[in-house]
């Protein structure tokens, strides 16, 4: 109930303050068109590139391969714009990659647009798409490897009854939520977009509050867009299959397959390119901040502090939401959460808290709330496969040894969910401190988080100073991803 109440209450206050639901009109269809598309390219491509990193990155082992697991999540946990940044320093006009096709004679390529856009969303979204399906490669028992090995099969057989399977597993949900943090996309498409041609929903929702005051074609745009993602999180429940690989003796072995000269290439191909996509963009901007992080003062990490306050405090509560919400029901629920716009949701509570309290003092614990709530969707999708499958291969362990709930809990199900737990609170940290979003309607100058300081620098121009509060946040953003990650998982 509270997750029902905290995704539709705030569009329930925001249209009865309007008095009503608006009217579209031919831009805002557009705008519709165009998020749909560019929603179903950038999650198509993400997942369909993080299928071979994924598997090169399950089956080889290499001197810093846990390092650069948790620097290719960068991206998906870097704020928007910094990230923004960094790719228009790769891609940009002057970028290095059009310097590089300018000097072999080749024509610059065009960051803005539709290709922009999508550019953009795979460099956020490749990294979780990949980590969902190496968390499920990972969960494979030694046992079906070693049985594999035994019955002599080739590439192909062992790609049909191993790793297909996986993917029909994981990748529609991994699409699903891709899909759906697509469509709320706002500071990618406002930076990236290149014009009204290439206008969101969540954009024209900006438009609609922002320049309008029309509330009533805001939550109108807003319902729309929950419903693209609760039709994709419908659909993705349908064609994914929950069947696991069952039960192992939790041994390590090494992998067989791809042992070959080729595959050993193939491989280290799909590294390299995902690792050049994903870190030449970060290394921008670490050279960028480096040296503006002398020029930080007490105000800065002041901030930081708030940051930390809330994303541990988000931490806690969407870990907490996540336990009995690890059902196909809970997941499509959660989806909704995400898809409805954060600047629908942040009207919505303001309006409910104003008769209350002064909204200004809440502003660290909404803060902490509503991301919660926006990263429910990913923590479900990394433990829902994996707490499905503990149930599935004890349940009747369980009733035989007739263990408590306590028991159930420490001796079966906290072991077994340890990796992806980790993974799930790195990513929830990591997001939580990055986030601007509701604070940025909230906030005085008593209560910034990191990312609000950053752009209050910007908006000063202080720019040497603003990009080593990115760079500071870049650096606390992944110290929680690491701690989180690494007491969890066993073998990244």
């Amino acid at each position: 109930m509270a997750l029902v109440s905290l995704t539709l209450g705030p569009i329930v206050a925001v249209v009865l303050r309007a008095g009503g639901l608006g009217a579209i009109g031919p831009g805002d269809w557009h705008a519709f068109r165009f998020t749909l598309f560019q929603a179903l390219l950038s999650a198509g491509f993400s997942v369909i590139l993080a299928i071979p990193v994924a598997r090169a990155f399950a089956r080889r082992r290499f001197a810093g391969r846990g390092v650069l697991v948790t620097l290719m999540g960068a991206p998906f946990i870097l704020p928007v714009i910094v990230a923004v940044i960094g790719l228009i320093a790769v891609f940009g006009q002057n970028g290095v990659v059009n310097a590089i096709l300018t000097t072999v004679g080749l024509p610059k390529i065009d960051v803005y647009g539709l290709h922009g856009v999508v550019l953009a969303h795979v460099f956020f979204n490749l990294p979780l798409a990949t980590r969902m399906l190496l968390q499920a490669h990972l969960a494979i028992p030694a046992e079906r490897f070693r049985l594999a090995a035994s019955l002599g099969l080739g590439p192909w057989a062992f790609f049909r009854t191993i790793e297909w399977p996986l993917i029909r597993r994981i990748a529609p949900g991994a699409f699903a939520v891709i899909f759906v943090i697509c469509l709320t996309s706002f500071a990618v498409a406002l930076t990236l977009g290149g014009g009204p041609r290439a206008t969101t929903v969540e954009l024209a929702i900006y438009q609609a509050m922002r320049f309008d005051f029309d509330l009533g074609r805001a939550a109108v745009l807003a319902v729309m867009q929950l419903a693209l993602a609760l039709i994709a999180g419908i659909v993705a429940l349908k064609v994914s299959h929950m069947d696991g690989f069952g039960v192992g003796r939790d041994r390590q072995v090494a992998r067989w397959d791809g042992r070959s000269l080729w595959a050993r290439g193939w491989d280290a191909a799909w590294l390299a390119i995902a690792a050049s996509f994903l870190l030449v963009p970060l290394g921008a901007v670490i050279l960028k901040g480096a040296p503006g992080l002398a020029l930080l003062n007490a105000d800065t990490y002041r901030a930081a502090g708030h940051s930390l306050a809330v994303a541990l405090g988000s931490t806690a509560l969407c870990l907490a939401w996540a336990f009995p919400l690890a059902s196909k029901r809970g997941e499509l629920l959660s989806l909704a959460a995400i898809a409805i716009s954060p600047l629908v949701l942040g009207a919505g509570i303001f309006l409910m808290l104003r008769p209350y309290v002064n909204p200004f003092s809440m502003a660290l614990p909404v803060t902490g709330l509503v991301n919660a709530l926006m990263a429910l969707p990913f923590a479900l999708r990394i433990l829902r496969p994996e707490a499905e499958a503990v149930e599935a291969d004890f349940a009747r362990l369980r009733a035989t040894l007739r263990m408590t709930r306590g028991a159930w809990l420490r001796l079966v199900w906290l072991p077994r969910l340890r990796r992806p737990l980790g993974f799930a609170g790195g990513l929830t940290a990591a997001l939580a401190m990055g986030d601007l979003g509701v604070i940025a309607l909230f906030a005085d100058p008593d209560r910034t988080t990191l990312p609000l300081q950053v752009y209050r620098l910007m908006g000063a121009y202080q720019m040497e100073a603003a990009a080593g509060a990115a760079l500071l946040l870049l650096g606390l953003s992944l110290a929680l991803f690491w701690l989180f990650d690494r007491g969890g998982r066993a073998d990244a």
